[in-house]
């Protein structure tokens, strides 16, 4: 099954855009009223997060996320089997020039979980050579297929979360940049609790502490989907100043404070199908439940 869906996968790619993409929003409007967990997790965010709205709405940005889901999925292709002009044409870069201003020193890329995450990074490695976490996937066969997209142009270095931060750090204070995603609930441990959206959300604490330990500053790094066959768009943003701070709960409400203003700006595009808030403070149900 998992090779069928490959073959598919590579038979999508070879379509034009402007094709590719309207396909795949039409699938993410299929899988709304299907995929009934998910809609389900995607609602609870919203209301948990954006109070303020009526249902309607957050129906309608729920059913927009899965478009912009489903899209990004179906476009997974360009990533592991186009040309590498064909993905620089796939997502462009802006603000350039603030990595650059701070060329020299160790570099923590910021990614949080847009839609677009994976085309960012994609981006990235046609031209640039960074540092990852990566997971290992369940399947072998899908496993390859990740990894050699990930690594097809400049290798980037790839370590597991099981490696520790000691490596990363060293790779970060030799030169190369790490393209970090510390914004999904991983649960208790190396977490504490802090605000997302005025919900207490269990959140790492690993850019404060790799920032101080590599010495490193912080350049959010943050991809947007574009309508139709715009593709996408990377977007540097200016390195932050005075951070890492001597305190590592300041520094990561900042991180989600930063994250809120991007997610206001796309609400659509932010992963709403991940349970964010799952792990509670003691005596505190799951709201998915």
């Amino acid at each position: 099954m998992t090779r069928l869906g490959l073959f598919v996968a590579w038979l999508l790619h070879l379509l034009p855009l402007a094709l590719l993409a309207p396909l795949g929003c039409a699938v993410g409007l299929l899988l709304y009223p299907l995929a009934r967990e998910r809609r389900n997790v995607t609602l609870t965010n919203l209301r948990l997060c954006f109070p303020q709205w009526n249902e309607a709405e957050r129906k309608r940005i729920a059913r927009c996320h899965f478009q912009v889901v489903a899209r990004a999925f179906l476009e997974h292709g360009i990533l592991w089997w186009s040309s590498k002009a064909r993905i620089q044409k796939f997502v462009r870069v802006e603000g350039l020039e603030h990595w650059q201003a701070v060329a020299g020193k160790p570099v923590i890329w910021l990614a949080p979980h847009f839609a677009g995450l994976d085309m960012g990074g994609a981006r990235i490695i046609t031209e640039w050579r960074g540092v990852s976490v990566y997971s290992q996937q369940k399947n072998p066969v899908f496993d390859r297929v990740l990894r050699h997209g990930r690594t097809r142009f400049v290798t980037p270095v790839l370590f597991s979360r099981q490696d520790g931060i000691r490596p990363v750090v060293k790779a970060m204070r030799g030169g190369l940049p790490l393209y970090y995603l510390p914004d999904m609930d991983f649960g208790a441990r190396d977490a504490i609790f802090v605000p997302f959206f005025n919900v207490p959300a269990a959140t790492i604490t690993g850019l404060s502490r790799m920032a101080r330990l590599a010495r490193a500053v912080v350049v959010p790094a943050v991809t947007r989907q574009l309508p139709g066959a715009q593709g996408y768009v990377l977007c540097f943003y200016p390195a932050w100043e005075n951070f890492p701070t001597d305190d590592v709960e300041a520094d990561t409400r900042r991180m989600n404070a930063f994250i809120e203003e991007r997610v206001r700006e796309m609400p659509e595009q932010y992963y709403w199908v991940h349970k964010r808030f799952k792990t509670r403070p003691p005596g505190e149900a799951s709201p998915y439940e």
